[in-house]
């Protein structure tokens, strides 16, 4: 049984618009040669594409004539399945030979994220060695022998008490040690005596705190990134056992002596060396920088301690 038409023969056709008998030489639109005519009696692959006629193929959303369901998408060159048997999506079923994962699915390491050093605040080469919170023993005397491993290994640490314990202590020998102070505390009654002494403690535990907030904050501004727990601490001890072997001199000796005068100028030297070693490890600032951070705090000590007790 034949089928149908458009199945089985093709058709010469005419050209659009134009008269004529189609496939007959002379008439317009048809002819060996004119346009939307025929060659000869073989079949013309473009004839049912003109209007009028007919081609038989799936269309999208007709799922018995083979097209898929309108909405679905047909996979991306590359990622669909593979041509013949067991062939999967990578070109073999079960990772076999051959297999390549897709391009967007490598694994690539984030922007910003590769194998490059984190920059920190100071650029340094060597990280920080850190460790157990040292003895009250091994800070005091790691303070002056080795302050770079100690202020590392205190960075974050907190030695709150043991600043609270020297700046009251400094506070009671620099009452002492003050020629005018020095004679009233000691002519005085027991009562004046001892609340002259508190007095004087609180007072230099509050500055010792407020001086080294004051650094910390110079710090952080300049680009640190240190605790604030171990700079106040260590900034306090810093600036009162620094001054500690002038005030006992003071004790024995009068303040214009000059024994005192350079023991009081070469422990305030020791005070910015330290201070500004101590800023520069614990947050991470070059010296410059550092110095800047404990600039303040040291000449608050030279303008509120250091000359009117050398004076």
């Amino acid at each position: 049984m034949d089928g149908p038409e458009y199945f089985t023969a093709a058709h010469p056709t005419a050209a659009p618009g134009g008269p004529g008998t189609p496939g007959t030489p002379g008439t317009p639109g048809g002819g060996a040669g004119g346009p939307g005519s025929t060659v000869g009696d073989g079949y013309d692959p473009y004839a049912a594409d003109r209007p009028g006629s007919t081609r038989a193929f799936p269309t999208a959303g007709d799922p018995y004539r083979g097209g898929a369901p309108y909405g679905q998408q047909q996979p991306p060159y590359g990622q669909g399945h593979g041509q013949g048997h067991g062939q999967g999506q990578y070109g073999y079923d079960g990772g076999g030979y051959g297999q390549q994962p897709p391009y967007a699915q490598e694994q690539q390491p984030p922007y910003g994220q590769d194998n490059v050093t984190v920059y920190r605040a100071g650029g340094q080469s060597a990280p920080h060695v850190s460790g157990p919170r040292p003895q009250w023993r091994e800070l005091f005397v790691g303070i002056f022998r080795t302050p770079t491993a100690i202020f590392d290994r205190t960075r974050d640490h907190q030695v709150w008490l043991p600043a609270l314990s020297v700046s009251l202590l400094y506070g009671v020998l620099a009452v002492l040690g003050i020629g005018l102070t020095h004679d009233d505390i000691v002519n005085s009654t027991f009562s004046v005596a001892l609340t002259g002494l508190l007095a004087a403690a609180i007072g230099f535990t509050v500055a010792g705190a407020v001086f080294g907030a004051v650094t910390y904050a110079l710090a952080r501004q300049l680009g640190g990134d240190g605790p604030w727990k171990s700079t106040v601490g260590l900034a306090a001890l810093i600036g009162w056992l620094t001054d500690a072997p002038r005030l006992l001199l003071d004790l024995v000796l009068p303040s214009g002596s000059a024994v005192v005068q350079v023991v009081g100028w070469a422990t305030w030297m020791l005070c910015a060396y330290l201070l500004t070693t101590m800023v520069r490890r614990v947050h991470d600032l070059p010296w410059g920088k550092a110095a800047a951070a404990a600039a303040l705090q040291l000449l608050a000590l030279l303008v509120l301690i250091k000359l009117p007790t050398l004076g």
